[in-house]
């Protein structure tokens, strides 16, 4: 039997500004079914992981995978 593939996937996601990294290295897998949330202080990088993921802003490195295909840098529908 072979494991199923995430639904959802970021694979080191970074994003910087200027000397600020707001996102460094960041790894989420979220299978078909689950419910998970992105929780932390202000200023902890949430709302840049929704920019990033929505196509707002490009990644400078990493993936963004949905059904296995990569969805970085594609642009906001």
């Amino acid at each position: 039997m072979s494991a199923k593939k995430p639904l959802f996937e970021l694979n080191g996601l970074t994003k910087s500004f200027g000397g600020l990294r707001c996102v460094d290295h960041l790894d989420l897998h979220v299978n078909e079914g689950e419910i998970v949330s992105l929780i932390g202080p202000n200023g902890a990088g949430k709302t840049t992981v929704f920019n990033l993921v929505t196509g707002i802003y490009e990644p400078d490195s990493g993936e963004i995978l949905f059904e296995g295909e990569n969805i970085a840098g594609l642009a906001p529908h």
